[in-house]
């Protein structure tokens, strides 16, 4: 491993070995990406290089650093310091430090082949050392602290602000999700999550109010990442480019109008004198902002690991933050340096959002996922006898309609990518089963409202018993013949009871038949659903166990909405 490491940094140095003593520059990193080579090599008796990939937003930063401490001859054991700053995107290191070391980073893609992994990487968002770690725990190091920050804000055209009465009102999550779900003056938009840690911030924020809002608090969360989907761009360059040029009406209604930026952007966008300026809305409570940590890789030689700890000590102080307020960034601890003018409604500094675990992250972003990449699903819902029993906490509506109405509640949030049908059972069905096919799996753009209405026809069958292993196994085999490569592939299932036909298959026969259909590189997940207290928790693991999935009860059915939205949100295994 360590001679890997050893050749990447001479190539991310632009060297290349063509006789025994003789280095040959062969292709300089500053002309492939604009960065910056500080040396000095007076009386030196060797020299270390240095190798800094930085996010665009501190990178001009650091190589002025870089460039002040050069002059002063900083050495290593008697070795002089070469530092090479270089600009990167972070999802571009990210995406070469994982390729180089065999990990998966979901959602990011390939390499782009040219972006070489460095001795120290700048990110910039400690979110990106978060998913790394969670990728595989040894890509980057344990201790990376931050250098600068930058506080995540929603961009709002100045005309829409006050519209919306949002110029020096404190805003929050609550009023942006129902202005972005129900609002048509907002027109959202957003960088891509999954290679954008504004995004992704942005997400963390959203998921972790979602509960404090009530029964609303699904639907709102899903009905706004949606329509931020359908505003996503891949770059900020592409984002930034959709804001109004001018305060037309009709511009207005076709330009982007609500938008998660960094501070630091929203500062640069405004500085370039736009006909129509960006207002600074500070969420409450405050997304995670752009943190900027110093990580210098793991396994480095003793000497670069000596300068990388040198270089990283000039990175801080007052005059480091002076530095930063002329690029609009903040210091570490989100103080202000001279020359930076925060807008009224800003917070003062020293309010620091932690980064959370990688758990978290992971979550928001799967939420992402499941929410906006196209999926094809067969709801099955049971029309037992075991269904028509009242619920107490529900106003004296069966399982049934409670039933119905989270599942219709969960079509209405469906994006139109979806390819979803419906099947009912119960013993005593029509065709000698015990299940029925109500709708066939096909696509919500064409058969909403076909299934809209199939949900609500659904009424429970009074002498009906529960056929549920034959039909778990019958939807499985159904979801898996159509298996889509391009989808994440389920079968849902709504149960009130447990399994009660004695002429059906085992739970033993079921596990056994599902193990066997089973296909590795054709991944069925099954989600259960379970209303009241009759089903048999263990017994429904037993079977998500066998294909992956997952079990979700809802001892209280009036509770049932939400569990709806969890199951849905689950991973869809792709």
């Amino acid at each position: 491993m360590r001679g890997r490491h050893r050749a990447t940094d001479l190539r991310s140095n632009g060297f290349v070995a063509i006789a025994a003593g003789t280095i040959l520059p062969l292709v300089a990193i500053g002309a492939v990406y604009g960065g910056y080579r500080a040396m000095s090599t007076s009386g030196c008796s060797g020299t270390v290089r240095l190798s800094v990939a930085a996010s665009p937003e501190i990178a001009p930063v650091i190589k002025d650093v870089a460039a002040q401490w050069m002059k002063t001859n900083p050495r290593v054991n008697d070795e002089c310091v070469a530092v090479d700053v270089v600009s990167v995107a972070s999802s571009e290191v990210a995406a070469a430090i994982a390729g180089e070391s065999g990990a998966t980073m979901p959602g990011l893609g390939q390499a782009d082949g040219k972006t070489q992994v460095p001795q120290v990487w700048v990110p910039d968002s400690s979110i990106w050392l978060q998913r790394m770690r969670a990728a595989r725990e040894d890509l980057v190091a344990l201790a990376a602290p931050s250098l600068a920050r930058s506080p995540i804000v929603l961009a709002v055209p100045e005309p829409t602000a006050k519209q919306l009465g949002w110029i020096e009102n404190k805003v929050t999550w609550k009023q942006v999700l129902e202005q972005i779900v129900g609002d048509t003056r907002i027109v959202p938009g957003i960088v891509d999550p999954q290679r954008d840690s504004v995004g992704v911030s942005t997400l963390v924020a959203m998921a972790s109010v979602k509960d404090q809002f009530g029964p609303q608090g699904d639907s709102l969360t899903v009905g706004a990442v949606k329509s931020l989907m359908s505003g996503k761009s891949e770059q900020q360059s592409g984002l930034i480019g959709r804001f109004p040029r001018d305060a037309d009406p009709r511009t207005l209604s076709t330009s982007v109008t609500l938008a998660p930026l960094s501070e630091q952007a929203l500062h640069a966008y405004n500085a370039t004198g736009p006909a129509v300026p960006l207002i600074a809305v500070y969420p409450d409570p405050a997304p995670i902002a752009l943190d900027f940590p110093y990580a210098a890789m793991p396994r480095l030689a003793p000497d670069r690991e000596a300068a990388a700890d040198a270089f990283r000590q000039q990175l801080t102080g007052a005059a480091f933050r002076n530095q930063l307020a002329q690029h609009q960034l903040r210091g570490n601890d989100g103080t202000v340096g001279t020359g930076m003018t925060l807008s009224p409604s800003a917070p003062p500094g020293g309010q620091v959002t932690p980064v959370p675990e990688a758990g978290v992250i992971n979550k928001a972003m799967q939420m992402w996922i499941e929410i906006t990449q196209p999926s094809r699903m067969l709801a099955v819902v049971d029309v037992s006898s075991a269904m028509s029993k009242p619920v107490p906490t529900a106003g004296g509506l069966t399982k049934s309609q409670v039933a119905v109405q989270a599942a219709t509640g969960g079509l209405d949030l469906f994006p139109d990518t979806w390819a979803v049908g419906l099947w009912c059972f119960s013993t005593e069905m029509p065709g000698g089963h015990d299940y029925q096919q109500l709708v066939p799996i096909g696509p919500l753009t064409t058969q909403r409202d076909q299934l809209r209405g199939a949900l609500g026809g659904l009424k429970p069958n009074p002498k009906g018993g529960s056929g549920l292993y034959d039909t778990i196994l019958a939807a499985y085999q159904n979801v898996q013949q159509g298996w889509d490569s391009g989808r994440g592939n389920s079968v849902v299932v709504v149960t009130g009871g447990r399994n009660n036909d004695p002429s059906g298959i085992s739970l033993d026969g079921l596990i056994t038949a599902l193990q066997r259909t089973e296909k590795a590189d054709q991944p069925v997940q099954i989600i259960i659903i379970g209303v009241g207290t009759e089903v048999n928790e263990a017994e429904m693991q037993r079977i998500v166990d066998a294909t992956g999935g997952a079990v979700f009860i809802a001892s209280d059915p009036s509770k049932i909405g939400g569990i709806f939205m969890k199951a849905l949100a689950l991973d869809d295994g792709r």
